[in-house]
């Protein structure tokens, strides 16, 4: 894995963000998640304004780890990379979007289900890879069914995941990390509730501590 890879696989949860008004919420909302200890976020495409809510988060929090979500074009490559975005996040594998990141030496990971998809992120020299939508396609019984021919991935789980079933994914050994928007659901980040956007973050910090034994 590369550094970014190696961070986000020892934060353990990359909050999935999508932010209505940037220019309110995304400087203090990574405040929260930076005192929450999950110090990265996936600001997803779904909202017009991402590519301003990567640039308001990185400026407000530097140290953190900020990149783009639901990516479905090289113009939205462009955006988010010239916004400040260090890592790249599609729902499905698209080559041509991948060896397009590759070129711009930005991480990909790209939204992998099925043996096909698979077999293709491995010809594109891929490590992590993204399961989405987790729950829906077949949750972690799937994920540990794929990792049999194809141990080479460390795969990151998003779709339905949760407090209650964190602890079980990150348990299995090909989980990087999991992508979760539980802890900024459009009710918490709309209504300001940056306390309880803390208070999450810092009970998925713990369940990370207790599977991976340091804590």
């Amino acid at each position: 894995m590369n550094d970014i890879e190696k961070r986000i696989s020892d934060i353990g949860v990359v909050p999935v963000i999508k932010l209505n008004d940037p220019q309110r919420d995304a400087a203090p909302l990574a405040a929260a998640l930076c005192e929450g200890g999950l110090p990265v976020a996936e600001v997803t495409f779904r909202a017009a304004g991402a590519a301003t809510a990567i640039r308001l988060m990185r400026e407000a929090q530097p140290e953190m780890l900020v990149g783009a979500g639901t990516v479905l074009s090289t113009a939205q490559v462009d955006e988010a990379l010239e916004a400040g975005a260090q890592f790249i996040v599609c729902p499905g594998l698209d080559v041509e979007l991948v060896k397009y990141c590759q070129a711009k030496g930005v991480p990909v990971f790209p939204g992998c289900t099925t043996p096909t998809d698979y077999h293709a992120a491995y010809k594109l020299g891929l490590e992590v890879l993204k399961f989405f939508p987790a729950e829906q396609s077949g949750g972690l019984a799937k994920i540990k069914a794929m990792a049999a021919p194809f141990a080479m991935f460390k795969i990151m789980p998003t779709g339905g995941v949760s407090l209650k079933n964190l602890k079980e994914y990150l348990s299995c050994p090909v989980i990087c990390a999991c992508g979760g928007s539980y802890m900024v659901t459009a009710d918490l980040i709309d209504g300001q509730k940056w306390d309880e956007i803390i208070d999450l973050c810092k009970k998925s910090v713990q369940i990370v501590k207790e599977v991976r034994g340091n804590g």
